[in-house]
């Protein structure tokens, strides 16, 4: 043993070799935590004070290699100074080339998941061995930084500055296919013939049979680009990353910056360079908030996790109601691989059903995600009927009928006489109170809600939503079944419209409020766009369906008629009255026609105008800043009284559902980290300032004891 420490140990081997194995005690996977990264320091000076050493393989003792640095420590390290974290990642960089200046050959065995730090880890070595079922990548932009032990230096080096650029502002995580392709790595072998395989290509180096220092050089040396080659590679690339990105995600272009400024520079200017870039990043509010979604992801996943621990996953399961959103749970459960009926009472719906997810599957091959042969034995697993006939064995039933409480209920009775008394019963229902639909039900605590939002498959979140009488077992098996779709499950408690539509009705209050007060709604939806929303109110109204809203706008005015319920029309109810649905009918607030991909496109429809007009009661001038807060408040007031009304537990998961749910805007963190993002006691004064507006702006008196005290949502 040359070296033992409680994530690293360094072993002696045959023919003069010595291997640092990866194996962070206590922990499923291996991550580069500050304490890690002390041992690696420990372990590189107990490998140079060896003489007889004559190659060093890197492995992993885990199922992965390395997912990375530890991102639970960001918070806390990306609070420091820019200085600080700049001299932070010199001192990594000189520890990596330590491993890269090693005086003899080395190799990295990639056995699974190398990603971050992990990636940029491997890089250091001469050569490179992955496993058939690995994959590699540098995802840091996703958190709002860019890769800061060396991937900005070493990559473009490695496989030319087009492929780094396409890695790393994609933070793509890659097979190793196209990590052979593109020479990231040298050899792919299957997972057991890796270590192997490293070990062999440290004898072919040691016999001189493979060049290791001139790979080595190749690696420390500036990019042999021209000026005009240069030019060409990164000026494109910014224009178009920068568009794909958006403004609101700078570290993809800066980490292109750092690339560029990078290439004329030798290793060690370079990595000053990518140091200083990282720490301009990792100081910045997007990079807080993406690695706050990303803490909060996790607990989300620990939590259903938890919930899978109690039953075993569904076998078979069955949807009522066939159309496009029965069609798209069976599309959704059969290409994930589980068995599922889909009955309707309507030959025609089924065939609709089965072309929905016909048609999914078909984009799916067009896009050579899967093979036809896939899409033929997905299609398989999907059994459409008329009848009740097989339900016997289904584990868990999926009621996807029409949005109306007597059908529901009196579907909800038949299908359980017709299913097994232990089978799961859920109402994808989007308003409608589970604890009444259940009323009628011998077996209430078999029931609990299931919310898809649509369209389902590309939606991850599924509200699943426990009613008075909901079991643990019901809520751990549907949780299950929204795992094994591929889906994100947040569990909420019953109330009408749950959790995200009870949230997302007051931001379109106001909506309502401003277009009576004279605000253009086009004008509205480029400010909500302009501040991170994927669409603004009318748009997205056009896209829900105005009699979805209207009627979803109803469920939510009865259940809090204190806040939620106006007096006369809105302007909800005049466009729908007016036969305008938005995108079902192809006129809305806008018109849609269909683009060249057949998608519905918005366009313009001046005659919104004169049906808007009566109901303006005065006109006001407001700004930008008056816009966003009269339809943010709203929401962030509705999710706080969510949180104290305990329908969601956490922040974390309150936040999450609306990133979800409805693509509030992720570099922003969710409605409660945006209100610690302005501090408590800001948001309570901009809501104070806005209280003649209506009861839709009155502060909570907990959120007010919260601002008193100085206390945040997140600690």
């Amino acid at each position: 043993m040359i070296y033992q420490g409680k994530a690293i140990q360094v072993h002696a081997l045959n023919d003069g070799y010595a291997e640092l194995i990866f194996d962070l005690q206590g922990e499923s996977i291996n991550k580069l935590s500050t304490a890690a990264i002390l041992e690696l320091g420990e372990a590189v000076t107990a490998i140079q004070a060896k003489n007889d050493i004559k190659g060093l393989m890197l492995s992993s003792a885990k199922e992965a290699f390395i997912v990375g640095a530890d991102i639970t420590e960001f918070h806390g390290i990306f609070g420091e100074s820019e200085e600080f974290l700049v001299e932070m990642n010199l001192k990594v960089h000189a520890l990596f080339n330590a491993i890269e200046d090693l005086p003899f050959p080395t190799v990295t065995a990639i056995n699974g998941l190398a990603l971050g730090g992990g990636c940029e880890m491997l890089l250091t070595t001469d050569f490179r061995v992955m496993a058939d079922s690995a994959k590699i990548g540098l995802p840091e932009t996703k958190l709002g930084i860019i890769p800061g032990w060396g991937g900005c230096v070493r990559l473009p080096r490695l496989i030319g500055a087009d492929n780094a650029i396409e890695w790393i502002a994609g933070g793509t995580e890659n097979k190793a296919d196209a990590a052979l392709k593109v020479g990231a790595v040298d050899a792919v072998v299957s997972k057991d013939q890796v270590r192997a395989a490293a070990l062999d290509i440290l004898a072919e180096a040691r016999a001189g049979n493979l060049d290791w220092q001139a790979r080595r050089d190749e690696k420390k040396s500036p990019l042999r680009l021209n000026p005009i080659e240069s030019m060409m590679v990164f000026e494109t690339a910014k224009g178009f990353v920068a568009g794909k990105a958006g403004p609101h995600y700078p570290a993809p272009v800066e980490a292109i910056k750092a690339i560029q400024k990078g290439a004329t520079q030798s290793r060690e200017k370079a990595q000053e360079t990518e140091a200083k870039a990282f720490a301009k990043m990792a100081r910045t509010d997007v990079c807080f908030n993406l690695v706050g979604l990303f803490l909060n992801d996790q607990l989300v996943k620990k939590k259903a996790s938890a919930y899978e621990k109690q039953v075993q996953p569904v076998k078979k399961a069955a949807v009522l109601g066939a159309g496009i959103m029965g069609g798209g749970v069976a599309y959704q459960s059969a290409s994930k691989g589980t068995p599922i009926m889909m009955k309707d009472i309507n030959e025609a719906a089924l065939q609709l059903g089965l072309k929905e997810a016909s048609k999914l599957l078909g984009k799916q091959v067009e896009r050579k995600k899967i093979t036809p042969a896939q899409m033929a034995e997905a299609l398989g697993r999907i059994r459409p009927t008329l009848s009740y006939g097989d339900f016997a064995d289904v584990e868990l039933t999926v009621e996807a009928v029409v949005e109306n409480p007597k059908v529901k209920a009196a579907v909800l009775a038949e299908l359980e006489d017709k299913v097994a008394e232990d089978a799961i019963i859920t109402s994808n229902t989007s308003t409608i109170s589970i604890t009444s639909l259940a009323q009628n039900l011998k077996r209430p605590e078999n029931f609990c809600g299931m919310h898809f939002f649509n369209p389902v498959h590309r939606m991850p979140l599924v509200e699943v939503i426990r009613g008075e009488k909901s079991s643990e077992k019901a809520i751990a098996a549907t949780v299950t079944y929204a795992k094994q779709m591929g889906k994100t499950p947040i569990v909420v408690n019953d109330c009408p419209g749950f959790l995200v539509n009870r949230v997302l009705f007051p931001y379109f209050g106001g909506f309502i409020g401003l277009v009576e007060h004279g605000a253009d709604f086009r004008r509205v939806d480029k400010v909500m766009e302009k501040f991170g929303w994927p669409m603004g109110p009318a748009y997205l109204l056009d896209v829900v369906g105005l009699d979805t809203a209207v009627h979803a706008n109803d469920v939510m005015a009865e259940g809090f008629p204190d806040r939620m319920k106006r007096d006369g029309k809105t302007v909800l109810n005049v466009m729908y009255e007016s036969g305008r649905l938005g995108q079902k009918n192809d006129t809305g607030f806008y018109k849609y026609e269909e683009d060249r991909k057949g998608k519905p496109k918005k366009v313009n429809d001046e005659t919104t105008d004169a049906l808007i007009q009566p109901l303006v009661k005065e006109t006001r001038e407001l700004t930008d800043e008056q816009i966003i807060a009269r339809m943010m408040v709203p929401l962030c007031l509705e999710t706080v009284r969510c949180l104290e009304d305990g329908i969601v537990e956490t922040p974390a998961e309150a936040d999450m559902a609306l990133i979800y749910g409805i693509g509030f805007p992720p570099f922003r963190g969710g409605a409660l980290r945006y209100i610690d993002a302005l501090g408590v006691q800001a948001f309570v004064e901009l809501a104070d300032s806005l209280a003649e507006l209506g009861p839709l702006y009155a502060v909570t008196d907990k959120l007010r004891e919260m601002a008193k005290d100085g206390k945040k949502f997140y600690a």
